[in-house]
């Protein structure tokens, strides 16, 4: 049964290249390099098969190490490797010391707290590089995505995933290596089902931008709150209060404004100049922005549940999700014969190489201002901080690639940062009602 399903996966991920290959020999015969939704949608299933045909195998063989014992009798690195990746750890192998912060004992000399202008200054450093790494990280992704190099433009947006896959992998290796962590129980292979949904929510927010501004990607990735709540429902089976569902409608409401009259929708343009149908291209990257919201809501609803059942800490998780990343994109690539050609493109663009490594360590630093933000200062303080950076974004990207936004449109986006700034607000309340009792 198991071979029958592996030989007939292998027929669907052939029959899917060969429609690839087919419609790439079409389009040149007929002169045209315009990206179309068609090729956006082709690519996401090339993408899905190739990361099946790693997913597959390896959960055959997974189940088949779990309900034997030869993985548990074995000795030697290559069992034990094994093992790391399939067998659990128990909890008792993961008692280390623990710190405060850990959930370890109350030291007797704890040491006072820092003075407040050591904690205003410590705040404005997290402010200042989350602010940076994530404005940057949006003004390349956008010029990366939607501008020509040379004339020509970058389309392939898991090539784009893989480069900064690569070096977060990187920087969370470095950390791990140079500070303490705690005892790592948790098999590896859990990591491999949030990278899936975290790559292809990377690759729908990069392919978004072939057909909408990125104000319009930006606030729908405001509005995820929506998402998330459903996905918690379903992943964790978490229930929220009634304030949460009315800052949802807001979000709601806003976006709706925002998504039926902001104007400009993707370049509007084909490679030759022609005007493309802006209905389609709406249509189109509303879609995949909605693949965005799902597959990010999935994420860190299985994040949660992995640091709730593991203790894991964020680096810990970094380092594993983007262990699997940067495995799923590189032999999806290479499957799909994109992986050198992507490569010789980069290489022959010099500013597109120094954009793609920019990016990248943004992406990689952003995260660990978010972790250590989040860690010292809560979720509340770094929701805030990060709303503000949207709005920035915004405006920056309308400064710079000359948006245009109506009066509307304008209202929906105070609207939706209105409702994520009472979000915010409430939640802090709530924070500190419970802390009192």
């Amino acid at each position: 049964m198991a071979l029958r399903f592996v030989v007939a996966f292998i027929v669907v991920l052939a029959c899917a290249r060969q429609t690839r290959a087919i419609a790439d020999e079409a389009k040149r015969e007929a002169n045209q390099s315009d990206y179309t939704s068609i090729d956006s949608l082709l690519s996401f299933f090339l993408n899905l098969a190739g990361y099946g045909s790693v997913i597959i195998p390896a959960a055959l063989f997974i189940r088949h190490a779990q309900k034997s014992k030869w993985l548990n009798e074995g000795t030697g690195p290559i069992y034990s490797l094994l093992r790391t990746c399939i067998v659990e750890k128990p909890d008792e192998a993961a008692t280390p010391t623990k710190t405060m912060e850990e959930g370890g004992q109350k030291a007797d000399n704890e040491p006072a707290p820092p003075p407040l202008w050591h904690t205003g200054l410590l705040l404005l450093f997290c402010a200042v590089g989350l602010q940076l790494s994530y404005l940057t990280w949006g003004v390349l992704q956008e010029r990366i995505m939607t501008q020509e190099y040379d004339g020509v433009k970058f389309r392939n947006s898991q090539f784009l995933v893989f480069v900064n896959r690569i070096l977060a992998f990187a920087v969370a290796g470095l950390v791990i290596a140079l500070t303490r962590q705690p005892i790592h129980r948790a098999p590896l292979y859990k990591y491999s089902y949030c990278s899936i949904s975290n790559i292809l929510s990377s690759w729908c927010q990069y392919e978004a931008l072939k057909f909408v501004t990125f104000p319009t990607q930006v606030l729908a990735k405001a509005s995820k709150v929506i998402p998330v709540m459903i996905m918690g429902k379903i992943v964790s089976r978490r229930s929220f209060p009634w304030n949460d569902y009315a800052t949802a409608s807001l979000i709601s409401i806003g976006a709706g404004l925002f998504l039926v009259s902001s104007e400009g929708h993707g370049d509007g343009r084909g490679e030759h100049g022609e005007q493309r149908g802006a209905s389609e291209n709406s249509v189109t990257g509303l879609v995949v922005l909605v693949g965005y919201m799902v597959f990010d809501s999935f994420t860190s609803n299985w994040q949660s549940e992995l640091f709730r059942t593991y203790k894991m800490s964020p680096i810990q998780s970094m380092f594993g999700v983007n262990l699997f990343s940067c495995l799923f994109t590189l032999l999806s690539l290479v499957e799909q014969s994109q992986f050198f050609s992507s490569l010789a493109f980069v290489m022959s663009h010099a500013d597109l190489l120094f954009h793609a490594v920019i990016l990248s360590i943004c992406s990689a630093v952003g995260q660990l201002f978010i972790f250590y933000t989040v860690k010292t200062f809560g979720p509340v303080i770094f929701t805030i901080i990060m709303t503000v950076r949207q709005v920035l974004s915004i405006l920056l990207s309308c400064y710079i690639y000359n948006h245009t936004l109506t009066s509307t449109a304008m209202i929906g986006v105070v609207i939706v940062f209105i409702a994520l700034f009472l979000r915010a607000y409430l939640k802090s309340r709530a924070l500190g009602a419970s802390e009192k009792k």
